[in-house]
């Protein structure tokens, strides 16, 4: 079927309304992320410019929520609230027709591979590419009968659910080190313990990245490390780029290193890390990244998370180039605890780390699970 023969829709166009500090939450496509809603950031419309925000329609909780631009794609569920709630633009809401579909199950199904190949087929745009709703509702789908729909919804969301744990797991362990750190050394912005201060340098070796031009970029070669390479202060290899270029062995990562964006488009991602772990084979990092060397890897890993590190940052990372000079890295201060302090904590860390790693295990194998159950029941 054609998803206009089996949903209903509400597209929400218009300008934007005026917001205000409180009133009835106003849903953008900000909160509708790659795996579904999310509460923040929370904005506000007034309440006396509901109902013509909403002229369109009302949705209800369990309605789904399609981004229709920039990011195209994203599906999510409307949570409950205790209150109305408005809509905002670059949204449809789709509306299963009960007898016919489960709302977690086309939540899956709009998120499945062959669905988004089809909303890029439909899209269009110079600048920004995007999907009208007379478009969208054009897409053909197919679906079994409404049990089976809620056993695969069942099976997904149990696997989903999983995934989610072990974020939240790991989650709390980070959590768990920053405030061990704290506990230890106290709170770097004020340093209550009265810790020698150090300039980085001093403490620290730090090596700028290399330059390479986009006809390096090949099949074969080394990989060059970028900021994609980190996410939520962990390595990540899923997206790679090699170079067909001779590289200096100074210029190779090390174990132990850690790895800093110090220039991005996007000023959040500026002064992200991620520890290097063990390497399988020679890999270099590109001219936006730092490498920070030190014996004292753990402690200084945890103390570019906190605020102390964004403090001494922000005001050129404020400026419109988004970056951290390597003069500026050079000069920040960071308190020094003695070396006896510092192996304990690494100590503490390493334990934390086994782990985390274990769960990392479970991880990706509940990833591998969802990937190939999307693929069974999806294509």
């Amino acid at each position: 079927m054609k998803l206009k023969e089996c949903c209903n829709f509400i597209d929400y166009r218009g300008k934007t309304p005026e917001k205000s500090d409180e009133g009835y939450r106003f849903i953008t496509a900000k909160n509708i992320g790659i795996d579904g809603y999310h509460d923040e950031p929370k904005e506000y419309i007034p309440r006396e410019n509901y109902e013509k925000v909403m002229v369109r329609g009302i949705p209800n909780e369990n309605d789904i929520l399609f981004t229709t631009e920039a990011p195209l794609g994203h599906v999510g569920l409307i949570p409950h609230f205790d209150e109305p709630f408005a809509i905002g633009q670059r949204l449809i809401v789709i509306q299963p027709k009960k007898e016919l579909l489960n709302s977690e199950y086309l939540l899956f199904l709009l998120r499945s591979h062959n669905f988004q190949n089809e909303v890029i087929k439909h899209s269009s745009g110079s600048t920004v590419t995007g999907i009208r709703s007379k478009e969208l509702v054009e897409i053909d789908i197919s679906f079994p009968d409404l049990e089976t729909q809620r056993k695969i919804a069942s099976n997904l969301d149990k696997v989903t659910h999983t995934i989610d744990l072990c974020n939240a797991i790991l989650e709390k362990l980070d959590m768990l080190v920053k405030a061990r750190f704290v506990e230890m050394f106290g709170e770097p912005l004020t340093n209550p313990m009265n810790w020698n201060m150090k300039r980085l340098d001093e403490v620290a070796v730090l090596n700028k990245g290399i330059t390479y031009a986009p006809e390096e970029v090949s099949d074969e070669g080394i990989i060059v490390l970028r900021s994609s390479n980190i996410k939520g202060n962990a390595f990540d290899l899923e997206d790679i780029v090699k170079i067909a270029k001779k590289v200096n062995p100074d210029k190779y990562v090390q174990t132990n290193d850690i790895l800093m964006c110090n220039r991005n488009g996007s000023a959040r991602l500026v002064g992200k890390v991620a520890k290097i772990p063990e390497l399988s084979e020679n890999m270099t990092f590109g001219t936006f990244m730092t490498i920070v060397r030190s014996d004292i890897y753990e402690y200084l890993f945890v103390f570019f998370q906190l605020e102390a590190f964004r403090e001494q940052i922000k005001f050129q990372t404020a400026v419109a180039i988004n970056q951290i000079s390597l003069p500026l890295l050079a000069s920040v201060k960071v308190p020094l605890p003695p070396k006896e302090l510092t192996d304990k904590f690494a100590a503490f860390v390493e334990q934390t780390d086994k782990s985390k790693s274990a769960v990392k295990q479970l991880l990706e194998k509940a990833e591998a699970l969802k990937k190939a159950l999307m693929q069974e029941y999806f294509g």
